[in-house]
Order: C-alpha cells, then structure tokens, then sequence
C-alpha cells in the first residue's frame, strides 16, 4: 500500500507527500516497530543524519533505500530540495542517528518548514533515551523537565545550570562521556549534590545505570580507565526546606567550602536562597563545619 494515498478526506486528490518523522532505536537494532520498518521500506526518500549509520540498521532489517544526508551542517542547503519532493508528491522519511528526530538532534528546521508548506508531518513513534531512562530511573515521573544538551558556550550553560537551580520537576540532560565529569561537577557547585541516575549504554550489551549522590556518581566514573557511551543523566528536582535532609544542606557546605574563594556568608547566602531556609541557620552550620575542619 502507497504511503502517500491519492484520495484525502474530502475527496480530493493529494498534491503533497508526507514527512515522516520516523524514530529509531538507540542502540538494540530491534527495537523499531513494524509500522516504522514499513515507512522506511515504502518512502522515496530517506533523509538521515548519518547515511552509512542508517544504511547498515536497514540492511539489517533488509530494507533498500533511497538515502539523502540530512544533518546540523547542511540542513539549510538540504530542506529546499526536501521540500521539492514532497511538494511534488513523493514521501519522505526523516532520521536520526538514534532515537527520535528534532529532539536533541537535527529535524526542527525541516518540520517547519514542511508545516508551513501545508505539508502533512506523521510522527512514527518509538525510542527515545530521555524517556527510557527515566522509565527505569527510579525518580519522580509524574512531572519532568527535558534539557537534552546544554549550550555549547560556558556562560550560557552555567547561565542555564544556575536558573535551575531552583526548578522541582526531574530534570534530564544529555551529556558525552568526554564532558561528563566536568558536567558533574558543575551540577554539584550550581545545582547543589543532588540525587540523581546516570545512564549508559542503554539496550546495548553494556547497559549501565548508576544511581546516588553527584558525589558519588563523579567519585564513581573518576575512578574508571575510561568512560563509553553516550549519558542520559537524570537530576531530582528541587525539594523545599522541610523535605531537605540536613546530610545534603551539609554535603553543599563542605563542597563549597572547598574553593578558596568562597567566603562563608557568601556560602550561607547562596544554599539559604536555593533552599528556602533562613540564612542564620545555614551560617551557623557553616560555621561548625569549618570548626571541625580546623
């Protein structure tokens, strides 16, 4: 059956194909859904991130296609010729390297364009790792926050890390094993040492998922020859005063108290606002733990 039917609902011949956004898996080349594999057998076109990646996962699945290059670098040069197909009718099917396209990988761009070309976008669903990872988690789900990558440029990125440092839902980011320490570290001085699950490798062999303090993730990886696999890194939300053990109001102190720079008041200042809890008090506790540093 043609993906692209020549009868719409009213009657009249379709003019335009379709783009479809199709997902695909993050690492087990099985988890793809039959309809998915079906798109991909029956679209004119394939446009995808990485052609040789793509063109191995469908002789896999012994699919043949006709594969473009659609990616960050040439997507504005690619979307006009993209749009020409469709226009004249055929199909298209957009790709990622992994998971769905447009989130936190290149596809926004094309989407709307074709939307405002009165081009039918049909979302194909399936994998994504922000909601796989938070699946097996282990946190709040109820209510959550996808990040994906920060800013590549340092004062945007911390800019972005300090403004949630009060945010309550759980928050996912996506970061590369290279970054990862330092993206840790950051979360632990801005954010605070937070509960959070970090995520490797996910339904490949070496599926991994560490769970606990900052501190301890860091402490963890650091200790590593080396780190693989692209992270999904799952932070808990913001608690108020009352839920906040005082091991963690503790832990923030002894990990500010660290830099050289950092003057008490300034410390006390900081972790009372991001809390809610009044300045003297966390004064005092800095106090006693630089006492019993001494």
């Amino acid at each position: 059956m043609p993906l692209n039917s020549p009868i719409n609902d009213s009657g009249k011949k379709n003019r335009e194909g379709n783009l479809y956004i199709v997902a695909t898996p993050i690492g087990n080349r099985d988890d793809i859904t039959i309809r998915a594999l079906n798109i991909l057998e029956q679209a004119d076109t394939i446009a995808a991130e990485d052609t040789r990646h793509t063109g191995r996962f469908l002789s896999h699945h012994k699919i043949k296609g006709n594969l473009v290059s659609y990616h960050e670098h040439n997507e504005k040069k690619r979307i006009p010729g993209i749009i020409k197909k469709l226009k004249q009718g055929l199909s298209v099917a957009l790709v990622s390297n992994a998971g769905t396209p447009s989130v936190s990988d290149p596809g926004y761009c094309l989407i709307k364009a074709a939307i405002a070309s009165n081009i039918k976008v049909v979302p194909i669903p399936g994998v994504s790792a922000a909601i796989t990872a938070l699946s097996a988690a282990g946190l709040p789900t109820d209510s959550f926050v996808f990040i994906g990558f920060l800013p590549k440029t340092k004062n945007k990125h911390l800019k972005l890390l300090r403004e949630l440092a009060n945010e309550q839902r759980t928050m996912i980011f996506y970061e590369s094993p290279k970054r990862i320490l330092k993206f840790l570290d950051e979360i632990k001085l801005i954010i605070g040492d937070r509960y959070c699950v970090l995520s490797r490798e996910m339904t490949k062999l070496h599926e991994e998922f560490i769970r606990g303090f900052v501190s301890e993730i860091f402490q963890n990886l650091k200790a590593r020859s080396a780190i693989k696999g692209e992270i999904t890194l799952l932070v808990k939300g913001y608690i108020k005063d009352k839920d906040v053990p005082l091991e963690i109001i503790r832990q923030e102190i002894k990990n500010n108290l660290e830099l050289a720079d950092n003057k008490i008041s300034s410390i006390a200042k900081q972790i009372a606002t991001k809390y809610g809890l009044p300045k003297n008090k966390v004064y005092e506790e800095a106090l006693k733990i630089k006492g019993e540093k001494a």
